[in-house]
């Protein structure tokens, strides 16, 4: 079955506190309704996304992604509401399947599910042991829905009801084309309800669908409790596919980053967007953001800033990589490496930095095969140091080297006797 999708993403989400409209709250690394289009996408080459807050902002956001949206300004002065969304989409195919913006647990095999039924309407629905602030979903024993009642509206014997409607509806085409028009904004809020479409069917089915999944986030708090949720099935998924993760609680990973091989994951690490990791060990509290680690150990305690490629290489605790190239390369512990590109064979040394920004601009550093930098060097870009060259530690180099040399730079130790007893004074032993 071909489907056509809209998504609401009109709301003000006041309940979340933020001057930020609700759909661009972040899980994972990217906006909620990211995720939700994302999938849309997946299954429908017709997706309307309905605006109103803030509109130009989402647009603008969502374009960063995707192409091929048609969007829509709701008229929220004169059709408000649900059912006032949905009234401008001129669908594609025979079914329009209607999602929340607010949604992003929301999968397209998820969203495949509301095609197993032939109806003029099927809708999601769950159990809700605390159903506060749901609409109810009257129905009968053979899952006709007869009607569904919104909280504000609901009688006493109505708010007893725990089937809940979870806010996803598959429509006809043609049953939209009939009846959209004769929605009325009768109601305590004096808003046009999707739900009072209910009534005007001919057969409703209602589909049971898991609370987790289908859960709108419309406050701060719903919105850390789809994190949890989010990043427990990434994590899931890669372990599956042969990730060793220790203590996966305490591993943060963003929605697209890539994991290939048997890589091993310690800790407290944090894999940011953008990032690729090849058959690699993260340990301990280490931060890779939208960079490529092929091959190589990562940390602990180091931070791969974005844009570095680094193959085959160790990295050690404390370091610090920046838009670098390495390849082979050691470096230990407690370096700084921005903008260089360095080739195998080589070692840094503790305490080394490239001083790569003069105030103004960035310039690079670019240190050849079996380089060996003694520890607390300072590389002044811009700067090449050929093959074979050995940096003697405490070495500020501001000149290229030629292969094969030795560079130092050390002031001359100078000694003087007794000057300690001339500071201090003797002390009687």
């Amino acid at each position: 079955m071909k489907l056509s999708i809209a998504i609401m993403a009109a709301g003000l989400g006041t309940r979340m506190k933020s001057n930020k409209p609700k759909v661009l709250h972040e899980i994972s690394g990217f906006e909620m309704l990211y995720h939700i289009i994302k999938e849309a996408q997946k299954i429908s080459d017709d997706v309307h996304v309905i605006l109103y807050h803030q509109a130009s902002l989402v647009q603008e956001k969502m374009n960063r992604y995707f192409s091929g949206l048609h969007y829509h300004l709701q008229d929220h002065q004169n059709f408000p509401g649900t059912g006032g969304a949905i009234r401008n989409v001129t669908p594609k195919y025979e079914h329009l399947l209607v999602l929340s913006g607010d949604m992003p647990l929301l999968e397209s095999a998820h969203m495949q599910n509301f095609t197993h039924f032939n109806a003029d309407i099927v809708m999601s629905t769950f159990t809700c042991k605390e159903p506060l602030g749901y609409g109810r979903v009257i129905m009968d024993e053979a899952c006709n829905v007869q009607r569904i009642v919104e909280e504000k509206d609901a009688s006493v014997e109505e708010k007893k009801v725990t089937s809940v409607n979870a806010g996803v509806y598959l429509f006809k085409t043609s049953f939209l084309n009939e009846n959209l028009s004769k929605l009325t904004n009768h109601n305590a809020q004096k808003e046009y309800y999707i739900t009072d479409l209910i009534p005007l069917a001919k057969e409703v089915k209602a589909l049971f669908v898991d609370e987790e999944t289908f859960m709108g986030v419309n406050s701060k708090h719903h919105l850390s409790i789809a994190e949890e949720l989010m990043q427990e099935r990434i994590k899931r998924r890669f372990m599956e596919q042969g990730v060793l993760m220790r203590l996966p609680s305490t591993i943060y990973i963003e929605a697209d980053v890539e994991i290939v091989g048997e890589s091993i994951l310690e800790n407290g690490v944090t894999l940011l967007k953008g990032s690729r990791i090849e058959n690699s060990h993260i340990k301990a509290h280490s931060i890779v953001e939208k960079s490529v680690i092929k091959d190589s150990d990562i940390g602990p305690m180091a931070r791969i800033r974005p844009e570095c490629l680094i193959e085959k290489t160790h990295i050690g605790n404390f370091v610090e990589v920046k838009k670098s190239t390495l390849k082979g390369v050691k470096a230990g512990h407690l370096s700084y490496l921005g903008d260089a590109s360095i080739d195998e064979g080589t070692n840094i040394g503790c305490g080394t930095i490239t001083c790569n920004y003069d105030g103004k601009g960035k310039y690079q550093t670019i240190i050849g095969k079996n380089v060996f930098v003694g520890s607390d060097t300072q590389l002044v870009a811009p700067l090449i140091i050929n093959d074979d060259v050995i940096i003697a530690s405490g070495t500020t180099v501001t000149k290229d080297i030629p292969k094969g040399s030795l560079a130092i730079n050390r002031a001359p130790l100078k000694i003087v006797e007794g000057f300690f007893y001339k500071f201090f004074g003797k002390k009687d032993v």
